[in-house]
């Protein structure tokens, strides 16, 4: 049940990354990338309940912040040119 899932998620993970390499504008780009970390978390978590290792959900919540603050600091970046 547990490789189901995570081969569905790394099959999503590929649609995502095509959206990433052909998106038409820098917006659809980043949009893919922040579903990539969306799913990174979901796989992180996933594989750690699945090995029965709780510790890999405190790695997943902390991609999650930092993708977001990435992503954040990203849009930021391209609307005012600068991240002050």
């Amino acid at each position: 049940m547990y490789i189901a899932a995570i081969i569905a998620l790394l099959v999503g993970a590929l649609m995502i990354l095509v959206r990433a390499i052909l998106g038409p504008s820098a917006y659809d780009r980043i949009l893919a990338m922040n579903a990539m970390g969306t799913k990174t978390v979901v796989l992180v978590a996933l594989f750690g309940f699945a090995s029965g290792r709780p510790e890999f959900l405190d790695l997943a919540i902390i991609y999650a912040l930092v993708s977001f603050i990435t992503t954040v600091a990203i849009l930021k970046y391209i609307e005012k040119g600068r991240l002050d």
